[in-house]
């Protein structure tokens, strides 16, 4: 019998050591290696028994992949179209978020629509899951439940030649080999399970949906590996404090990335939203300093949402810079353009700054809407309600384009909104584009002509 060799793996990236450490050196992160039992196989023997590879060209015909409908319309939105028969999608989130109940969702929808659905649960009893389907008014839905956590089960389960259409497990972290000497949730389980039940729903053509836990961090546990053998990655995000839910896609081999659908968490579980920035905007009241719209684009949708800022003294010795949905350290660096570019002092003001709604925003676009914001704070100037900014700022304080313009004026405009702030446009194909009809558009070149706009009228230690 062969010898069981120990190892340290580190949980967080998965990198192996031979004696234990406090530190992992490659991801640096602190008590996070764990010792791990693996079975000594033999070294140095050459790979003997393949086959040759059939090459083809790369210029075949080939008919594309087929694609099924969940009926949640955000969810086929954010897949590319819908769900492609053999791939495999990695859905990660923060606990309570509501992973279990979309993907609860999408199954009912689709076996009601015809398809095999299989919902097999490592984290809760088949009563619990049962009382979950109850309270969203899905009971009637012919999904096939089961609660396991034994791999080699679920295969022998899954693996027929009448395999299921859909396949949903809640969550990869629970599954175990007992092949591995390692508990589960650890680097090798979890990419060992997440290997043997990727190659299955290849082999058998069923769509494959793996639950993931993500870390403090935010980012998914286990190895980064695991997102590289899925076909695609969805994060569901959203503040506890807030009814909004995003759904984004980071990796998609059969859509486009930077995808979102947006969703409503009610007591019926989660309910689509048709027109997000309507609802980003319900609750925005106007002639309010410090409060602007930003006109931004996630994957191929335009979206409106609320940006506030507050500007006010501060009561100690270093001012505070508080970010809530955007980076703070851009905003640290948009207030030293604001100063050296524009001599307007922060110095002794704590900064505060607020995407409303719960939502994330990560493009550049948005640098021009929060000095707007910052600016009418501070002077106490109330932005234009019926204005939409976006636009980027350089260092040197110039206002640069963004992408997709058109597509954001035409959003501003179907929600009623009268004028726009953007970059100067460059030649081309949109400065031959007209805006839409009743948008009056101002350009801004440099940051200076926003700050022209609200004039701070305290002497607040201007530098030439």
């Amino acid at each position: 019998m062969a010898k069981a060799a120990a190892r340290y793996v580190c949980q967080s990236c998965g990198a192996v050591y031979g004696k234990w450490a406090g530190r992992c050196e490659a991801c640096g992160a602190w008590n996070s290696i764990a010792e791990e039992a693996v079975p000594a196989t033999p070294q140095g023997k050459a790979l003997a028994g393949g086959r040759k590879l059939d090459f083809v060209p790369l210029s075949g015909e080939g008919a594309p992949e087929p694609r099924r409908a969940t009926g949640i319309g955000e969810l086929d939105r954010v897949s590319g179209g819908g769900l492609v028969a053999g791939s495999v999608l990695l859905v990660g989130g923060d606990p309570g978020i509501g992973k279990s109940t979309l993907l609860l969702q999408a199954a009912a929808a689709l076996a009601k629509g015809g398809a095999r659905c299989v919902y097999v649960s490592g984290e809760e009893a088949v009563e619990q899951v049962r009382l979950r389907a109850r309270r969203l008014g899905l009971s009637d839905a012919p999904v096939e439940l089961a609660a396991a956590t034994g791999l080699k089960d679920i295969v022998a389960s899954l693996d027929a030649p009448q395999a299921p259409d859909v396949v949903v497990i809640d969550s990869i972290q629970t599954m175990y080999l007992d092949t591995l000497d390692s508990a589960p949730g650890t680097v090798t389980q979890v990419r060992a399970c997440a290997n043997e039940l990727i190659r299955l729903a290849k082999r058998r053509g069923f769509v494959l949906f793996l639950v993931g836990h993500v870390t403090k961090e935010g980012t998914l546990a286990g190895p980064r590996v695991v997102e590289h053998m899925v076909d695609t990655v969805l994060y569901f995000e959203g503040e506890r404090g807030h009814h909004f839910r995003i759904l984004r896609a980071t990796k998609n081999r059969f859509g486009a990335t930077d995808e979102i659908g947006v969703f409503e968490m009610t007591d019926a579980g989660l309910s689509e939203v048709a027109n997000p920035s309507a609802l980003f905007l319900a609750e925005r009241r106007g002639n309010v300093a410090g409060s602007c719209v930003f006109a931004g684009l996630e994957g191929s949708r335009p979206l409106l949402v609320e940006i506030q800022a507050l500007v006010a003294p501060t009561a100690y010795g270093t001012p505070r810079r508080a970010v809530v949905g955007w980076d703070s350290g851009r905003l640290s660096m948009l207030l030293a353009v604001l100063e050296a570019r524009c001599g307007i002092a922060f110095g002794g003001h704590d900064v505060y700054l607020n995407v409303a709604g719960g939502l994330k925003i990560t493009e550049p676009a948005a640098d021009l809407a929060v000095a707007c914001a910052v600016l009418s704070s501070a002077s106490g100037v109330p932005a234009p309600p019926d204005a939409a900014v976006f636009g980027e700022i350089g260092l040197s304080g110039e206002v640069r384009a963004v992408a997709q313009p058109d597509l954001r004026l035409k959003e501003a405009a179907k929600l009623g909104f009268a004028s726009a702030l953007m970059p100067r446009r460059i030649s081309g194909a949109s400065r031959r584009t007209p805006p839409p009809a009743g948008l009056a558009v101002k350009e801004i070149g440099h940051a200076q002509d926003i700050a022209g706009l609200f004039p701070v009228t305290e002497n607040r230690g201007e530098s030439g």
